[in-house]
């Protein structure tokens, strides 16, 4: 085959990858905010929280004691 045939497959085939990757990356689920959610304590996220979304009362009451102890 020619090399303007390629050309024209490999840029066909990228558009189509990239409207399918589009289409499918809006219907996710993820809701807006998601990634800017502090769900666990790690790295300082949950130290000025009282309570963190979707952490047991258990798993904070872990956290405060490991806290206090490296004070």
């Amino acid at each position: 085959m020619k090399t303007g045939n390629w050309i024209i497959i490999a840029v066909l085939v990228w558009f189509v990858g990239f409207v399918a990757g589009y289409k499918i990356s809006a219907k996710t689920g993820t809701e807006p905010g998601y990634f800017e959610a502090v769900e666990a304590a790690g790295y300082g996220g949950g130290s000025e929280l009282e309570k963190l979304e979707g952490v047991s009362d258990e798993m904070m009451q872990y956290y405060k004691e490991l806290s206090e102890e490296s004070e």
